[in-house]
């Protein structure tokens, strides 16, 4: 769907990959605010933004502890989620 892997939690997108780039599904308000933090840009891999979703770009998860952040993130936001 997205041209990449994507990783699910109960039924519900939560991050994946696409090339270089890591996709993190935030909800529309952590999306939004994530967007004001470095290498992090908007999804819009059909031409259209993803208001809930965003690329963390290979810099913002050199380090582990960074990738895991924002992992943790997606996790939390995914959760809040009716499972499928």
């Amino acid at each position: 769907m997205f041209g990449g892997i994507a990783f699910l939690l109960n039924g519900n997108m939560c991050c994946g990959v696409n090339g270089t780039d890591v996709m993190v599904r935030l909800g529309k308000d952590g999306a939004l605010k994530a967007l004001s933090e470095r290498h992090i840009r908007e999804m819009d891999f059909t031409g259209t933004p993803l208001s809930t979703m965003v690329y963390l770009l290979p810099a913002g998860y050199r380090k582990d502890e960074d990738l895991k952040r924002w992992l943790k993130r997606a996790i939390n936001y995914a959760k809040t989620l009716p499972p499928k």
